[in-house]
């Protein structure tokens, strides 16, 4: 495919007037690289499959040319309102809400039913929306695969087909599941569809040349692994001055809105208990936090209730959160692409962002690994000294809600032994 200049605006594409006001409204004027490369393949009715970095757009290129699709044919005479005429699978309930919040504000004036379906919460109030019609269908694997069986919709009406993050899809074994439901749509030469991946992995394009027709693979900066607007910097604090520097470089940096990464659980309840303990408007989100909470902590962040948010990686991906202008890697990543999707939080869609890395002697092993895959040298920073805060206060030893196994070595705290007495008939 020619190469698209990144100076091109939405208003030069043939877009139907409805979708274009969308595109007005939501503010987009000029494409980014991965929607000038697949753009016009995909208005042109080709199958796409993309691979982008996190926060390039890809998301809008796919919508646009969903609706651009829907608005340009009539529906189907023959089509029942629980058949969907688009089809969007992603890995995760985040992702699915975020490209549903999406496509309401891009499709406002498109006339489209727009349903999202996904584990975890609403399971009542999502089955009366299916119920109700569906033009374009959201959602994760498992509830997608739950509702097809109960016949609360079918794919034989599937216009456009949309894959996204198809890589995380193998990650989280989900392969099976989207196979299942790719095999029920119509056959590839009667609908559009695309794929975007972070990575075009071979087991990727196997997927892609199994289920499209002769798609047209785009690469958008292969050879830029880390976005060029973020600012990296590393330091080299103990294990031990690591909450006293954290808190040292948010007082200084003030940061509107700050994601920090930490890799268990347990490291992001005890670091927010802190940074709560100094005043800080901070939130822990992770696997195990239950979904109601995990949207309303990032409701608040997206609102500006808080500025921090504590986070394992199940917020490294898939989330778009405009105006992060801080991303602290408290922790460094086990894995070195999750260190890309991760920085890949701030410094979206153009803007700059600046990203903090901690290598502390527990996760500084995977240092040499991240700088191989990023291709160049973190910027040290080894006087960190003043920026240690002082006075600052601890967390408690014993978190609230937290479920331990009672005291240490076998006692309790009114000295009394907590440990299960051997009963003295057995030898």
């Amino acid at each position: 495919m020619s190469p698209q200049t990144q100076s091109q605006t939405f208003k030069q594409l043939a877009l139907a007037k409805p979708l274009l006001k969308g595109v007005s409204e939501a503010g987009f004027e000029q494409l980014t690289a991965i929607q000038a490369h697949c753009l016009p393949a995909a208005l042109a009715g080709r199958d796409v499959a993309g691979q982008a970095q996190t926060g390039t757009g890809k998301t809008a290129a796919f919508l646009l040319a969903l609706f651009q699709r829907l608005l340009e044919r009539p529906a189907p005479e023959a089509r029942q309102a629980t058949q969907p005429r688009a089809f969007i699978v992603a890995p995760t309930r985040e992702l699915a809400i975020q490209i549903h919040r999406d496509a309401c504000e891009l499709g406002r004036h498109c006339g489209q039913k727009i349903v999202v379906v996904y584990g975890g919460a609403g399971y009542e109030r999502q089955k009366e929306k299916l119920a109700a019609g569906v033009d374009v269908l959201i959602g994760t694997p498992g509830r997608l695969i739950d509702f097809h069986k109960q016949h609360l919709y079918d794919l034989k009406m599937v216009e456009v087909a949309v894959l996204d993050e198809a890589d995380r899809m193998f990650d989280l074994g989900f392969i099976r599941d989207i196979r299942y439901l790719l095999r029920r749509l119509p056959p590839p030469v009667k609908r559009l569809t695309m794929l975007f991946s972070a990575t075009l992995s071979w087991r990727v394009m196997e997927l892609a040349h199994e289920h499209m027709r002769a798609p047209e693979f785009v690469r958008i900066d292969p050879e830029q692994v880390t976005a060029a607007s973020v600012k990296e910097k590393l330091f080299f604090p103990a294990m031990e001055e690591k909450p006293a520097l954290l808190i040292g470089l948010v007082q200084k940096l003030q940061p509107e809105r700050a994601m920090i990464f930490v890799n268990t659980r347990r490291t992001a309840e005890r670091l927010t208990a802190t940074l709560v303990a100094n005043d800080f408007k901070a939130r822990a989100l992770s696997g195990d936090v239950p979904q109601k909470k995990r949207l309303t902590t990032l409701a608040a962040f997206e609102g500006g209730d808080i500025n921090l948010l504590v986070t394992t990686d199940v917020a490294s991906r898939g989330l778009h959160i405009p105006a992060v202008s801080h991303v602290f890697n408290y922790d460094l990543p086990q894995d070195a692409e999750d260190y890309v999707h991760r920085i890949g939080r701030t410094g979206r869609a153009g803007a700059s962002g600046e990203a903090i890395g901690f290598a502390c002697e527990t996760h500084a092993f995977s240092l040499p690994d991240i700088e191989r895959y990023i291709g160049h040298e973190i910027p040290r920073d080894f006087n960190h000294a003043d920026l240690l805060a002082t006075g600052i206060k601890r967390a408690p030893a014993r978190l609230p809600g937290h479920k331990g196994k009672g005291h240490p070595r076998g006692r309790r705290r009114d000295g009394k032994d907590n440990r299960r007495q051997r009963n003295p008939r057995r030898k």
